[in-house]
């Protein structure tokens, strides 16, 4: 098993970020597929209709987002911690226990997928 540590730059500060992360409807817009979101602990979510499932466990408004992931049999922690910067929101993002033969492809997917839709979301 794995663990990933990134750092990611958004043109967006960090009440938007925490807004697109959490809000069901903003979620839907960004990434062109059904979603289930609460920011409710011990709720649990769906992203990208179905491919990411799992459990909310903390919110710290515009802060950061605790959520256990769901991959098989196997339980993945994710932390999105976000922090004000001159241009926008610094994210720092750490996901444990991911498997290693799934590693290459989550990376990517954070990186592409989760990231960088939501970078185009807050393009000028």
């Amino acid at each position: 098993m794995k663990e990933l540590k990134k750092y990611f730059k958004l043109d967006a500060g960090p009440e938007d970020i925490y807004n697109a992360l959490t809000n069901q409807v903003m979620l839907e817009i960004w990434t062109g597929e059904p979603a289930v979101m609460s920011t409710e602990p011990g709720s649990e979510f769906s992203l990208w209709d179905g491919s990411i499932e799992g459990i909310n466990v903390e919110f710290e408004e515009n802060k950061k987002i605790v959520q256990k992931w769901f991959f098989e049999e196997e339980e993945s922690i994710v932390t999105i911690k976000l922090h004000p910067d001159k241009k926008g929101t610094s994210i720092e993002l750490r996901q444990n226990n991911i498997p290693d033969d799934a590693f290459d492809n989550i990376s990517e997917g954070w990186a592409e997928d989760y990231f960088g839709s939501l970078a185009e979301l807050f393009k000028a």
